[in-house]
């Protein structure tokens, strides 16, 4: 009986899948065509339309540099990094940006499947010597979250968690102040503009934690991920990383 119970679960199984790829069959995060062949998560050839982060790198933020013998790239030269290191998987250009705008606008977050499969399997040795004791998403202010209907960077953050199994917290940092868009500003006003946006909460408790890991889908100046860094250094954290999709270029 018990052998029938399993293989009923299992063939259940098997029928939902399939039935569910029918119904919804997986699209590329690039195109935005349905996926060939079939069971991927991208197109082979939009693979190769995505420009990989590579070296040489900011040894601070990971940006690629535009010269061989650099160590830092200008942002991280001009201003103050509270945070240890960073790391990210693409560099932020015409098609990854369309990508990212269908995940945070256009409800697209079965893309990030694939994006958290290929930040472990680029980045998981790197994520590995940070060594970070929890995941922590970059939040987005509660009216914003309400509105969209998700945080597309706690959505990452839950993939990567399940993946690497560590632990996520997504009720630590929290963003107290709905900030103006950051886009028309620059890196100096960006930072002022989040002055005080993100706060530990008081009952958040690290209890003998040293590292985290900041998640969030795109790096530009640094600016957020500053903030943030700021606020959890204040709460007591001894190390601050982060991983990002996408990472601006070195200007």
């Amino acid at each position: 009986m018990k052998k029938d119970s399993r293989w009923m679960e299992f063939a259940g199984g098997l029928l939902t899948e399939t039935l569910t790829g029918l119904l919804f069959p997986r699209t590329c995060p690039v195109c935005g065509q349905i996926v060939v062949p079939k069971g991927e998560l991208i197109c082979p050839g939009c693979r190769k339309r995505l420009c990989y982060v590579s070296g040489p790198v900011c040894l601070k933020c990971g940006k690629e540099l535009l010269t061989q013998d650099g160590e830092y790239c200008e942002g991280c030269k001009k201003h103050q990094r509270t945070f240890d290191k960073g790391i990210a998987l693409l560099n932020y250009n015409e098609v990854s940006a369309h990508s990212m705008i269908q995940i945070k606008y256009k409800n697209k977050r079965e893309y990030l499947d694939f994006y958290s499969l290929e930040i472990i399997q680029r980045l998981g040795k790197t994520i590995a010597k940070m060594d970070p004791d929890v995941l922590i998403p970059v939040p987005v202010h509660p009216s914003r979250k309400r509105a969209r209907g998700y945080n597309q960077a706690e959505e990452l953050a839950k993939r990567l968690s399940n993946l690497m199994k560590i632990p996520l917290c997504t009720d630590v940092l929290v963003r107290t102040k709905k900030t103006m868009p950051q886009k028309e500003l620059t890196p100096i006003l960006r930072l002022k503009n989040l002055e005080q946006a993100f706060l530990v909460r008081e009952e958040a408790i690290w209890q003998g934690m040293a590292s985290v890991l900041l998640i969030d889908d795109i790096y530009t100046t640094g600016s957020t991920i500053e903030a943030c860094a700021r606020a959890l250094k204040r709460a007591g954290m001894k190390h601050i990383f982060f991983v990002s999709i996408c990472i601006g270029g070195d200007r």
